[in-house]
């Protein structure tokens, strides 16, 4: 199980790292420049409104809470994360909503972690004004710039925007649609049905993902899970895909990676073309972006187009909480019905089938829809065969070296146990 689950993570990490110079099916040539390494960013945007006062949270003030949970997250940082801190309704302590629809200031700027700095400016926030959410979010895009890798904001906050316009769900879709590799994680403080919605809304709209934190535990693990993530963001753009209900009318894929959003308990298909010395390496990621029941589990299968299973993929453990994954491998030569090459030709390619399946079931309460986050990793590679092994044969072949194993066997037996009564006798 060990050796299983190592060969496993190898080959997770081996698709994560061609995935990445592989052309996406709607590339004009099949030319790429890897762009030069960026430290991952990320931007922490918290709400310090006055709601923020409310004392709900295992008897302690939401403000509190979240100041603690930053403290945590903050000594937890890898030194190669550039870290930002936006906060919104912390200043202005007046009625005019005008100007406390304004009040947004940036009081960490994108850049190296200086860890007493930042747990110094978040000390001394005290929950004061309005909640501009939509204007904190441009903001927020705007301080981590733009690059050839993704940036993340993550959102903290207990409640609506009480200031649209702008409406922090359409700031999402805005961002979305302007192609800057932004995704908006949200963590709610508050279970407010109302809240919960625009920030699944806010979430959706860029690929990220909604949690409710109702803990000093959940909101500093969740916001570590969220930071770690920017460490693990492909260089390269996933391209959107809609898998189908069947595999005859699935999009063909070519080696990338790919996003793609699954129903509960819905198969999803997908088809790649493979040639004879090639294999197929693919490996599947679903987020947990809401509250599912337990016993929940993802597979990925190879099948041909008649359905006839190739290969079942394999439970992929990295010890994260808010992500399930599988991966599986495939060569063309390890099956007979690979077709048969014309004359003088070679083997022309077979469609493989990728399905991907899942057993979520979704919470009393727990939107349907958008479907789960899936994240589709897809490579096709030269035939790496395992080396030849001892073959011990077949049929009556291995019949008749098995008898003479055990004969051979029995015989050494014997003559050990008559050694060691000889020698009891004699003594």
């Amino acid at each position: 199980m060990i050796n299983k689950r190592r060969s496993t993570a190898v080959l997770l990490g081996l698709l994560a790292a061609t995935a990445l110079i592989g052309p996406p099916p709607a590339a004009a040539d099949d030319e790429t420049t890897e762009p030069p390494a960026e430290p991952p960013k990320v931007e922490l945007v918290l709400d310090v409104s006055g709601s923020m006062r409310a004392r709900d949270i295992d008897g302690r003030s939401r403000i509190s809470v979240a100041q603690q949970a930053f403290n945590e997250v903050v000594d937890a940082l890898p030194d190669e994360t550039q870290l930002g801190i936006r906060v919104l309704g912390a200043t202005y302590r007046g009625k005019d909503k005008k100007k406390g629809c304004q009040d947004t200031q940036q009081i960490v700027p994108v850049g190296p972690v200086d860890r007493a700095g930042a747990k110094a400016a978040v000390a001394t926030l005290r929950p004061t004004g309005f909640t501009p959410v939509g204007l904190a979010l441009r903001s927020a895009a705007q301080d981590l710039g733009t690059g050839a890798t993704a940036r993340r904001i993550v959102l903290i906050t207990d409640g609506e925007d009480t200031c649209a316009p702008p409406d922090p769900c359409e700031v999402a879709r805005e961002l979305a649609a302007q192609g800057t590799r932004l995704v908006v994680d949200t963590l709610g403080l508050a279970p407010d049905e109302k809240v919960r919605r625009q920030l699944l809304c806010i979430a959706g709209a860029t690929g990220g993902t909604y949690t409710a934190a109702q803990s000093v535990d959940e909101l500093s693990g969740r916001i570590k899970q969220l930071v770690d993530r920017a460490r693990d963001t492909y260089t390269a753009t996933p391209t959107v895909v809609g898998g189908a209900a069947e595999c005859p009318n699935a999009p063909l894929l070519a080696p990338g990676v790919y996003t793609d959003r699954e129903a509960f308990s819905e198969h999803r298909w997908y088809r790649v073309p493979v040639r004879e010395g090639q294999e197929l390496r693919a490996s599947v990621s679903v987020g947990l972006d809401r509250p599912v029941n337990p016993d929940y589990g993802v597979l990925l299968r190879a099948t041909d187009p008649d359905g006839r299973e190739l290969v079942r993929g394999v439970d992929a453990g990295s010890g994260r909480t808010d992500v399930i994954s599988a991966g599986l491998r495939w060569s063309a030569a390890e099956d007979a019905a690979t077709p048969t090459p014309e004359p003088g030709g070679t083997r022309p390619a077979r469609t493989v089938c990728l399905v991907v399946s899942n057993a979520f079931a979704p919470r009393p309460g727990t939107e349907a829809t958008p479907g789960m986050p899936v994240e589709l990793t897809v490579d096709v590679v030269a035939a790496s065969p395992a080396p030849d092994g001892p073959d011990l044969g077949r049929g009556w072949t291995l019949l008749l070296l098995l008898t003479l194993a055990g004969l051979l066997t029995g015989l050494v037996a014997g003559l050990l146990t008559r050694w060691w009564v000889a020698t009891w006798r004699e003594n």
